[in-house]
């Protein structure tokens, strides 16, 4: 924050680059059947094919259209095609055994092109890294190369649904990838939509998967934290993203009180209970609130008025906003509005801790760099203290949504 407008950093932002494009970044062992791949792929995400695509990779009309929206630096994950996959990579079923490896050369190639694409802004894109879980050794290893490779904003979990043939996330099968991301401070990005297994596409396999799909996200809390991860590792942290934040309170009340439920019945054997807490206590070592004040944090995607109320109970420190640009979930080109509509009435020094602040702790952004940029673009903390009188007409995101307190988690 500087003396009158908030530093604002979006912890949620996509990119990625044009499917050609990426055909540099791979290994050059992997061309041809690039070529082959590429020449009949056929992309089946609208978005991507639009006018608008290029907003995933043209760096000028990127930063130009972030800053128009008030905002100097973001966090990014992945969007578009890497080779190799039949979609995005975020939403992609588990490759089979002959798929693994061209699908980790794809990874490979995102994660190059993005350190390339965050060295085209300096200072200003903190990139997340793709890795998947069939090989633990190899993920350790691109964890470590994407790090000197300036990717500041972590790794990205991929999610392990039902019938994913992965252990779950509470197996010690991935503790070196705990061990790696804590020791080189790497945290730990859980993005929502990323753990859901599949449905079928018929009407009413589309409308449970967005009933149910922040659920399956928020699983990797309660993996994570049961599993013991935190204890054994006590420098990882966990980033989840674009999940909600009103669900947190309340999951972690339920599972402070299992926690509780379960450890004393340890001590209990003629109990039926007795053998679900059994070591359980010494796994976890804190409480699941006291795991989550120490480890955690949300990337609280287009933060709706209903969910702060509640930000004490998260933790302000834990909260960090994010506008999902360039998706028509987000808050663009409206993102003052929906800062408006969300934070009006905050004191001010709250609405810069979850518009920048807590980012810049956690992904390592220097507030001071940013800070000439955000006194120029920055929305000014006078505006903000205005209440939205009026919904812009052309809003898509859940920002402006009236009725999304209903949403139970």
């Amino acid at each position: 924050m500087t003396d009158d407008r908030y530093t604002v950093i979006s912890a949620d932002c996509h990119a990625g680059a044009d499917l050609l494009d990426y055909r540099p970044y791979l290994e050059s062992r992997y061309h041809d059947d690039f070529d082959a791949w590429a020449a009949s792929y056929v992309n089946p995400h609208e978005d991507l094919l639009a006018d608008t695509a290029d907003r995933n990779w043209n760096s000028a009309r990127r930063l130009a259209e972030l800053e128009a929206d008030g905002i100097v630096a973001e966090v990014v994950f992945p969007n578009t095609i890497p080779p190799f996959f039949p979609s995005a990579a975020l939403m992609a079923p588990a490759p089979s055994g002959t798929e693994f490896e061209q699908r980790w050369a794809g990874l490979r190639a995102h994660n190059r092109w993005l350190a390339d694409f965050c060295a085209e802004a300096p200072g200003r894109r903190a990139g997340v890294a793709q890795i998947l879980l069939h090989d633990v050794d190899e993920a350790v290893r691109e964890v470590r190369r994407t790090r000197e490779a300036g990717l500041t904003g972590g790794v990205m979990l991929p999610g392990t649904p039902p019938g994913s043939g992965l252990p779950e996330l509470h197996s010690g099968a991935y503790d070196p990838l705990w061990a790696v991301c804590a020791e080189l401070d790497v945290p730990v990005n859980h993005h929502g939509g990323s753990a859901s297994p599949p449905l079928g596409d018929e009407p009413a396999a589309r409308a449970v998967f967005m009933v149910e799909t922040t659920w399956f996200s928020h699983r990797a809390l309660w993996h994570l934290i049961f599993g013991g991860a935190f204890r054994r590792h006590p420098g990882l942290r966990l980033v989840l993203t674009e999940q909600g934040s009103g669900w947190i309170p309340g999951v972690l009340d339920m599972l402070d009180y299992y926690h509780g439920r379960l450890v004393a019945s340890a001590s209990r054997a003629a109990t039926a209970e007795a053998k679900f807490g059994v070591g359980l206590g010494e796994a976890m070592g804190d409480s699941p609130a006291g795991i989550w004040r120490d480890h955690c944090f949300v990337g609280a995607s287009f933060m709706r008025p209903h969910e702060v109320p509640l930000r004490h109970r998260i933790g302000l420190d834990k909260i960090m906003w994010g506008s999902d640009y360039p998706h028509d979930e987000g808050t663009h080109p409206h993102s003052r509005e929906a800062l408006r509509l969300a934070y009006a009435g905050v004191p001010a020094d709250e609405t810069a801790a979850m518009l920048g602040a807590n980012a810049a702790r956690v992904y390592g952004f220097d507030l001071a760099r940013l800070a000439p940029l955000a006194a120029r673009v920055g929305p000014s903390i006078t505006d903000l203290t205005e209440p939205l009188d009026e919904i812009p007409p052309n809003a898509t995101s859940p920002a402006f949504a009236r009725g999304g307190a209903v949403r139970v988690w």
